[in-house]
């Protein structure tokens, strides 16, 4: 297990943040569209899973007004695949909706290495704890599970 290959895999972690953040929902679908994300495979799907569940605010960029905070990632890597399992929180401040907490949660994430790099295997999102999400889902949050 190298430091690089913990790296390039923490990386995908924060890279997924960046995507969700910026409302590049196809870029979201392209970084696990090789795996499974919570049941949804290809790139395609997911993209349009994200585009039907998650409000964007067009005035600002057409962006979710969301900060996805990746915490405390722990990688573990054996040759070609990696687990990790990392804690998120997700902030959103919109005009009727006060700078807080919305979302709180693990992923549970898998990976493998081939000639292009690390990728995404699957995800899992284990909803701990929803605040308002009034201003972020387009969807019953009940669904979370």
């Amino acid at each position: 297990m190298s430091t690089a290959d913990k790296l390039a895999v923490t990386e995908l972690l924060y890279r997924y943040a960046e995507l969700i953040d910026a409302g590049d929902f196809d870029g979201v679908g392209s970084l696990l569209g090789r795996g499974d994300f919570m049941g949804v495979t290809g790139a395609e799907a997911i993209s349009t899973l994200f585009a039907a569940t998650t409000r964007r605010f067009p005035d600002h960029g057409n962006t979710p007004r969301t900060r996805h905070l990746v915490l405390n990632p722990i990688v573990d890597v054996d040759r070609e695949v990696a687990s990790a399992r990392s804690t998120f929180c997700v902030v959103q401040r919109t005009d009727t909706v006060a700078l807080q907490p919305i979302v709180v949660g693990r992923y549970r994430d898998t990976f493998a290495r081939d000639t292009d790099g690390w990728h995404f295997t699957s995800r899992t999102v284990d909803v701990e704890m929803i605040g308002d999400v009034s201003d972020h889902l387009m969807m019953d949050p009940s669904r979370l599970g």
